[in-house]
């Protein structure tokens, strides 16, 4: 936390930003894609939305990423993007955006499996495990053909995609530590969502989208969905975010993955027309619960650490 702190409806604005805007996101892909290419859709979100990172960041004195971050940037953007994205995107046509935000919530969990069975960096204890079994039970419980409780079931498809969603921004997110980036993390934003939606592009010309976009076919709803993701969704929830973490710890500021998925659940159910019924309520709750459970605990530990090496080297230095 750095600086003296702003007021105090600064803070709750930023909060109410990445909770309710990022909650809103889901709805907006979901009526973009039902008239626009999804790949196309969600090229023309990051690569604008990169764009106006950029150049902001260069107006206000931060040096250009160097060769060796720009291709930094353009794995993160291939694994955050590329991947997520544009999985996400097509998903949407077929999912309700509300059980995709539930999905997708479950991203930390995804994260943790990794760190503990590949990379060996966090410790399973019977806490996080009970945490872990909690999130992997919430999303069996979504994805479950045969225990819809009374809900349709999920495209089976889409839910798949969810999935290669999630493996690709958790990867990303391990990937990110051992790589190179701009030392701001505006600046680092805006690399990785150009790169991003310049191979979202590619990604789009391949499937052969540009053939079936046709601007006059699209409504002012589906361009009003775009816009907003472009400068709402990326543009001033992102600033928002960076502006945060310089005064509230990581883990506060991490909440928003909490109550993301219930601003989804509610606004595509207010407003989009979805249903939802005990599944979804029960996948979530289990998601949400053991994402504050594997959150919570790992902070605690990176707490632990930390105070282990303060009193450690406090030791060496009286010794």
């Amino acid at each position: 936390m750095n600086g003296s702190r702003p007021a105090a409806w600064k803070i709750l604005l930023a909060f109410a930003i990445i909770y309710i805007v990022w909650g809103s996101t889901y709805l907006a892909i979901r009526v973009g894609v039902q008239e626009m290419p999804p790949f196309l859709m969600a090229a023309i979100r990051f690569t604008v939305a990169g764009i106006a990172l950029y150049a902001w960041m260069r107006i206000t004195g931060i040096p250009s990423p160097t060769w060796r971050e720009w291709k930094a940037a353009s794995v993160l953007g291939a694994l955050m993007f590329l991947i997520d994205y544009a999985s996400l995107f097509w998903a949407e046509q077929r999912v309700p955006s509300g059980i995709a935000a539930v999905i997708l919530a479950a991203i930390p969990v995804c994260i943790t499996l990794l760190e503990i069975i590949f990379l060996r960096t966090q410790r399973l204890t019977i806490r996080l495990g009970l945490g872990l079994l909690v999130g992997v039970v919430g999303v069996a419980v979504l994805m479950n053909p045969s225990a819809s409780l009374g809900e349709a079931p999920i495209d089976r498809g889409g839910a798949i995609a969810l999935l290669v969603a999630c493996a690709g921004w958790s990867i990303g997110t391990i990937v990110s530590k051992r790589l190179t980036l701009p030392e701001s993390k505006a600046m680092s934003a805006g690399a990785q969502m150009l790169s991003g939606g310049v191979q979202l592009l590619v990604l789009a010309a391949v499937a052969g989208e540009f053939g079936h976009f046709h601007i006059h076919d699209i409504s002012g709803r589906a361009w009003f969905s775009l816009v907003y993701l472009i400068i709402a969704g990326s543009i001033i929830s992102y600033t928002a975010y960076v502006w945060l973490l310089h005064y509230e710890s990581p883990t506060k500021v991490g909440t928003y993955a909490y109550v993301n998925p219930v601003v989804a659940v509610i606004l595509g159910s207010a407003i989009g027309g979805e249903t939802f019924g005990r599944r979804t309520l029960l996948g979530m709750a289990l998601i949400v619960v053991s994402v504050v459970a594997i959150t919570t605990m790992k902070a605690k530990q990176a707490h632990s650490t930390v105070a282990n090496e303060g009193e450690t080297k406090s030791r060496l230095k009286t010794a």
